[in-house]
C-alpha cells in the first residue's frame, strides 16, 4: 500500500515539476493556471511576495535535492546541468534576504551536499566540479552587505548587484525586519562557511550580539513596532533555528536560548491544543482571536525536543481544521472557523505529521498523510501543474505555485511512506532547513565550534526537563504503551464537530474550547447576552468530559431576559420618485461602523449591487460603487470583510441583505451586526441589515427603476415619521458567528448550562 502511495506522490511531482520545467524554465516560478512562467517585471507587481524572485530560475534551485530523495538521479543531474549553465545571480533587483537565503543558498548547497555524495560514490555526476557551491558562495557576498548594520541584524532587503548602500541598490531605507527574517540565516551561512572554508560567512553570526540576548524580541520590537509574539508567521523559524544551530554550530548558548523561549511558550503561548499570540508585555493575555498556518510546523519541532504529548495535541487540532476546510487556511480563528481562507499549498502540516510518524511508528500519521496527497489532487491539480487555493471556502484558484511546494511537500510526502532502506540517502545524516534542503550533520566535526560565539549568558531560570540536554528517545517516550498517541488524539477527535456521529437528544449540545484569555470564560458569554445556570440544577445524565474544553448544554426557550440591551431599530427609507419616502424597511444596526444615530439627517445615496454579491473578496465594479451605497448579500465571509472591501471600492454606505429566504422583520427580531473579533476602528462606512423579504422589495425596486436613491438613518428620524405607530424596539441579538450560519429564530433568549467543575483553563 505504503508503495502505491509513494509512485502516487511521484506521479504529483512529475505533474508539478515537468511542468515548471515545460512551461516556465528558465522563469522563478510557474503560473498554474496561465500554462507560463512568473517573470518579475512583467506581470503586475505582488509587493513583497514578488522579493522572492530574483530572475534566478527559483523553482529549479529550490527543487534540486528533492530530485534526488525522490530517487531521480538522471533528473537531478540534468538539473544541475542547466542550473550551472543557466542561472545568473546578479540581476539588479531587490530581493528579500530572508527568502534568498532559505531558498536560493540553501537550494544551492543542499543540491552541492547531493551532487558530491553522488560523485563520491562514482558512475554519476563525474564531471561535477563544485559549480553549485562556487554559485552559493557567489550568492553568500551578495547577501553579506545585509550584515552590515550597528546591531547585526541584516536589513531585510538586497539588491544583488549593488548590495544596499549604494544608491543605485534601490532598496530605500528600510529598517524593519520580523524575527523570524533576521534569526534564519544561521544554518545556511555556518554550512556555506564549512564547505567553502570561507569563515567570512560566519563572522556575521559570531557578531549577532542579538542571537544570543533574550532581548531580540524587545530589539526587533523597536523595529516592527509589534506588541504580540507566538510561534506562528514572523517567527517561527527563528526557534527552529535556535535547536538547529545547536546541532550544527556545538555552541550551548543556541540551546539554552531555545530552551529559555520554549518554556516561555509552553506557559504562556501553548494552550492546547492551540497556539496563541500573546501580548508582549502581558503574557496572560491573548493577542488576537485567530492562528496563522505556518504555526503547523511546531508539533514537528516539538517532536525534535522530545515534548510529544502537546506536538499530538495540536496536530490533531490542525488535522480537524483540514477535515472541516479541505486545506488549512492561511488563518482560522479558535473557533476553528476561517479567518483568512487562503491556502498556498504551504508543507508545514505535512512536515509535523512526517516528524510525527517518524517518533511514533503510528500508521494513524500515514493516514493523514494520504489524506493531503488526496485533497491536493481532488482541489488544487490543474492541468498545468497545482494551483494555490484563493478561498477555502469556495475551492477558487490562484495563478500561483510557490517553489516551496517543490522543495518541502513532496519531500516530506514521499519520506512519510518510504522506508530508510528505500532511499538514496541515509536520511538520519542530515538535518532540514526550515526549507527542507538538506545539510549533512557531519559538518559540525569539520572545524572547531564557532569560538566567537562563546559568551556568557544570563539566561532566564526555566524549569528543565528530560529533554532539556539530551535528544528524545522513543523508548523513553513509548515504555511498552503503542497506544500512547491515539490516547492523546482520542480527546480532540471531534474538536471542530466534523466525523460526529448524531444522537437525537431533547437537549442540543455544543462544545467550546474555553480558555482562559485574560477574561472570565462565564463573563465573556454573558458580555455576550447568553445567560448561564450551574449544570446541577439540570439533570442531563451526561457525564462525558473533555480535557481542555468545558462541556455545555444549550437549551432553547427557557427563559426571557430582561436585562439585555435596546436594539435602535434602523432603516432604510427610499426617497427617490416614485417612493418620496413612502416605502420605509425595517433594518438592523451594526455595532461597528458609522453610528447613525449621531448623524441628524442621516446618509444618503444611490444603491448599487456589489459583485461578487457576497462582497467577500475585491470588488469586481469598484466604478460602479464608488459614491453609492452598496447591496452586498450575507454570507461566505463575515460581516467586517464584507465591509472593508466594499470601503476600499469607495461605497459611502452599506445595505447587506440576509440570505436565507423568507426571513423578515414580522416574524424575526432584530440584532446588531458585530465585528469579526478584531478591532474594526478602520471600518468608518454606515451599515444597516434587512431580512430577505424587505431586501427583495429594495432589490426589485433597483431592477425596476435603475436609479434608487436612499436614506440610511434611525427609524424614529425617518422623513415624515409622527404617526406613532412604530414597533416597540426588540432587544438586542449579537450575530458574531459565521455569517453563513443561520440566526436563531425564537425570540426567547438562548441559555447555556454550564457544568462548573470543568476546569476552564
Amino acid at each position: 500500500l505504503n508503495s502505491l502511495r509513494r509512485d502516487r506522490i511521484v506521479e504529483m511531482f512529475d505533474h508539478a515539476y515537468g511542468s515548471y520545467m515545460k512551461y516556465a524554465y528558465p522563469a522563478d516560478e510557474l503560473m498554474p493556471l496561465s500554462c507560463k512562467g512568473r517573470v518579475r517585471g512583467q506581470e503586475p507587481n505582488r509587493g513583497d511576495i514578488d522579493e522572492s524572485l530574483g530572475k534566478f530560475s527559483l523553482t529549479l534551485i529550490d527543487t534540486l535535492d528533492t530530485l534526488v530523495v525522490l530517487n531521480k538521479l538522471d533528473e537531478f543531474e540534468d538539473g544541475v546541468r542547466k542550473a550551472v549553465r543557466d542561472v545568473r545571480l546578479d540581476s539588479d533587483v531587490v530581493v528579500s534576504v530572508f527568502e534568498t537565503n532559505i531558498r536560493v543558498l540553501g537550494g544551492l548547497l543542499g543540491a552541492h551536499v547531493m551532487a558530491d555524495l553522488l560523485r563520491q560514490r562514482g558512475g554519476r555526476m563525474q564531471w561535477y566540479e563544485d559549480e553549485l557551491l562556487n554559485m552559493a558562495t557567489e550568492l553568500g557576498h551578495r547577501l553579506l552587505p545585509a550584515f552590515n548594520t550597528s546591531s547585526g541584524l541584516p536589513y531585510p532587503k538586497v539588491n544583488l548587484r549593488y548590495g544596499v548602500q549604494n544608491p543605485l541598490s534601490r532598496t530605500g531605507a528600510e529598517s524593519d525586519t520580523c524575527t523570524a527574517c533576521a534569526g534564519t540565516m544561521i544554518l545556511e551561512f555556518a554550512a556555506l562557511s564549512r564547505l567553502s572554508g570561507e569563515s567570512v560567512f560566519e563572522v556575521p553570526l559570531q557578531n549577532a550580539s542579538w542571537f544570543r540576548q533574550a532581548a531580540i524580541f524587545f530589539l526587533l520590537l523597536k523595529y516592527t513596532k509589534l506588541d504580540y509574539s507566538g510561534v506562528g508567521a514572523g517567527i517561527d523559524s527563528y526557534y527552529e533555528y535556535l535547536m538547529k544551530a545547536y546541532i550544527l554550530l556545538g555552541d550551548d548558548v543556541f540551546l539554552e536560548r531555545f530552551n529559555v523561549h520554549y518554556s516561555a511558550i509552553m506557559k504562556y503561548i501553548s494552550q492546547p491544543p492551540l497556539l496563541l499570540n500573546v501580548h508582549m508585555h502581558n503574557p496572560t493575555v491573548s493577542a488576537r482571536s485567530w492562528m496563522d498556518s505556518l504555526l503547523a510546523f511546531f508539533p514537528g519541532l516539538q517532536v525534535l525536543r522530545g515534548d510529544l504529548k502537546p506536538a499530538i495535541e495540536t496536530h490533531e487540532m490542525l488535522y480537524q481544521v483540514t477535515k472541516q476546510h479541505k486545506f488549512l487556511p492561511e488563518a482560522f480563528t479558535t473557533e476553528f472557523r476561517v479567518h483568512w481562507g487562503q491556502h498556498l499549498l504551504r508543507p508545514e502540516f505535512a512536515e509535523s505529521t512526517y516528524y510525527l510518524y517518524q517518533a511514533t511508528g503510528d500508521p494513524y500519521y500515514l493516514r493523514v498523510g494520504q489524506s493531503i496527497v488526496e485533497k491536493l489532487n481532488a482541489y488544487a491539480r490543474v492541468p498545468c501543474g497545482f494551483a494555490a487555493v484563493q478561498d477555502v471556502r469556495t475551492g477558487t484558484h490562484e495563478d500561483r505555485m510557490d517553489s516551496f511546494f517543490l522543495a518541502e511537500m513532496f519531500k516530506y510526502l514521499y519520506l512519510l511512506f518510504t522506508e530508510k532502506t528505500q532511499l538514496p540517502i541515509s536520511i538520519d545524516d542530515y538535518i532540514f532547513t526550515t526549507e527542507a534542503h538538506l545539510l549533512p550533520v557531519s559538518l559540525s566535526t569539520t572545524q572547531p565550534s564557532c569560538q566567537g560565539n562563546k559568551t556568557e549568558t544570563h539566561a532566564v531560570a526555566h524549569k528543565e526537563d528530560l529533554f532539556t540536554r539530551t535528544c528524545p528517545s522513543t523508548d523513553t517516550l513509548f515504555p511498552n504503551n503503542p497506544s500512547f498517541a491515539k490516547s492523546i488524539r482520542d480527546s480532540y477527535k471531534y474538536l471542530t464537530g466534523v466525523g460526529r456521529a448524531f444522537h437525537p437528544s431533547p437537549i442540543r449540545e455544543i462544545e467550546l474550547p474555553l480558555h482562559d484569555n485574560g477574561i472570565e470564560p462565564v463573563e465573556f458569554l454573558k458580555s455576550m447576552g447568553i445567560s448561564l445556570t450551574p449544570l446541577n440544577e439540570f439533570s442531563t445524565g451526561d457525564t462525558r468530559r473533555h480535557k481542555g474544553a468545558c462541556r455545555m448544554k444549550l437549551v432553547a426557550e427557557v427563559r426571557q431576559t430582561l436585562d439585555e440591551e435596546e436594539v435602535v431599530p434602523h432603516a432604510v427609507q427610499l426617497i427617490s420618485p416614485p417612493f418620496l419616502g413612502r416605502t420605509v424597511l425595517m433594518a438592523g444596526p451594526a455595532k461597528f461602523g458609522m453610528d447613525l444615530t449621531k448623524r441628524e439627517h442621516g446618509v444618503k445615496g444611490s444603491i448599487a449591487k456589489a459583485s461578487p454579491y457576497t462582497a467577500c473578496r475585491p470588488l469586481e465594479n469598484p466604478a460602479e460603487l464608488k459614491g453609492h451605497v452598496a447591496l452586498a448579500l450575507r454570507g461566505d465571509c463575515m460581516f467586517a470583510a464584507k465591509a472593508r472591501w466594499l470601503q476600499e471600492a469607495g461605497a459611502i454606505g452599506v445595505i447587506f441583505i440576509d440570505h436565507q429566504e423568507g426571513s423578515n422583520s414580522e416574524e424575526t427580531p432584530l440584532f446588531q451586526m458585530v465585528g469579526d473579533g478584531d478591532s474594526t476602528d478602520d471600518i468608518a462606512l454606515p451599515l444597516v441589515f434587512l431580512f430577505s423579504r424587505e431586501g427583495a422589495i429594495l432589490a426589485a425596486a433597483l431592477e425596476e427603476h435603475r436609479n434608487v436613491d436612499v436614506l440610511l438613518l434611525p427609524k424614529e428620524r425617518q422623513l415624515g415619521h409622527g404617526e406613532g405607530n412604530e414597533k416597540k424596539s426588540p432587544k438586542t441579538r449579537p450575530a458574531k458567528e459565521e455569517e453563513e450560519e443561520e440566526e436563531e429564530s425564537s425570540g426567547p433568549t438562548v441559555k447555556v448550562l454550564l457544568d462548573e467543575s470543568e476546569d476552564l483553563k
